[in-house]
């Protein structure tokens, strides 16, 4: 039997949905665990301002257009002068450079009124594609900043066990390891594959974030395989992971002494005491794995290790009747 986590499932990918633009909440259509489609609205903003300023453009944009069509109606007037000889080629060349100047000036009007026509459509705020509202961050009457997260969306699609384990067991776990998954809700167990191991720790807990990702037909919220369910996390054994016998002591059994961890192994012939290093693999609760030092028969000390000294007599301890 292998170490076991506690974990829960997760979204693949799970954003926080907020508006390009600020302004004023005035409604928020969703709530929390509440499943919404590809487009739907989730919410929307005081979008006055916005129109105000969409129609101010579009009044520019009225504006440049006819400057526009004023300064190509002058131009071919004076094309038709410079044919039969009235004007000069440098009045020509004015009136040319005039045209061009309002045709640059219609062009930019039309980006700012479709920029502002955008800002305006930012106001509301709809769903990238289906998904389960995890997180509600915003309320209506709220005055948001553009970017200001107001609902957390978790998006269909692959679904994650994340737990996390201590910084002993890392060497164990690779990615594309498997992993054995158990439900709390339905006691359903299931195989997961590795997927990726957090190469930080995390700095209150000192643990590192693994993440396994359950098999493909499990894409969306299903029977007991829901969003945010609690699990168990099984991991192969140190043993089997390893390949290599498995010695386990007590921890109390250990000594640390100048950086060294050593155990005191007994002579049978002599019931004498001889020091022994030894590499501790992982611990499991009051238990540590040995990888390196010991083998199966070996007879250690596992109580009052810091006592004796190298050569001591010993006696094996007799339970009394």
């Amino acid at each position: 039997m292998g170490l076991e986590f506690s974990g829960e499932i997760r979204a693949r990918v799970e954003t926080g949905l907020g508006f390009r633009v600020g302004g004023k909440l005035i409604n928020r259509s969703v709530e929390l665990g509440q499943r919404v489609k590809a487009g739907q609205e989730l919410a929307h903003l005081d979008p006055q301002d916005y129109r105000l300023a969409s129609e101010a453009t579009s009044a520019q944009l009225l504006v440049a257009q006819t400057n526009r069509d004023l300064a190509a109606a002058d131009l071919k007037r004076y094309q038709d002068l410079f044919k039969q000889g009235f004007i000069s080629a440098a009045e020509l060349e004015r009136r040319e450079a005039a045209f061009k100047a309002a045709q640059a000036q219609w062009q930019q009007a039309q980006a700012q009124n479709a920029v502002q026509a955008n800002q305006s459509n930012y106001t509301r705020l709809q769903a990238d594609g289906a998904g389960v509202v995890t997180a509600v961050e915003a309320n209506a009457g709220q005055v948001l900043a553009a970017g200001q997260p107001v609902v957390k969306l978790a998006m269909d699609g692959p679904r994650d066990v994340v737990f996390s384990v201590p910084e002993d067991l890392l060497s164990t776990l690779k990615v594309g390891g498997m992993v054995d998954v158990r439900l709390w809700n339905s006691g359903k167990s299931l195989k997961a594959k590795l997927r990726d191991v957090s190469a930080s720790a995390d700095p209150v807990t000192r643990t590192f974030v693994v993440k396994a990702m359950l098999p493909g037909d499990l894409g969306r919220d299903e029977g007991d395989v829901v969003l945010g369910a609690t699990v168990t996390v099984t991991l192969p054994s140190a043993a089997t992971s390893s390949g290599v016998s498995r010695v386990t002591l007590p921890t109390s059994a250990l000594r640390h002494e100048g950086g060294v961890t050593s155990v005191w192994v007994l002579d049978p012939a002599s019931m004498t005491v001889s020091a022994q290093a030894v590499e501790v693999r992982i611990t499991e609760g009051n238990e540590a794995v040995i990888s390196a030092g010991l083998k199966n028969g070996d007879q250690v000390v596992v109580s009052g290790v810091h006592a004796l000294s190298p050569g001591q007599k010993v006696s094996l301890f007799q339970a009394r009747q």
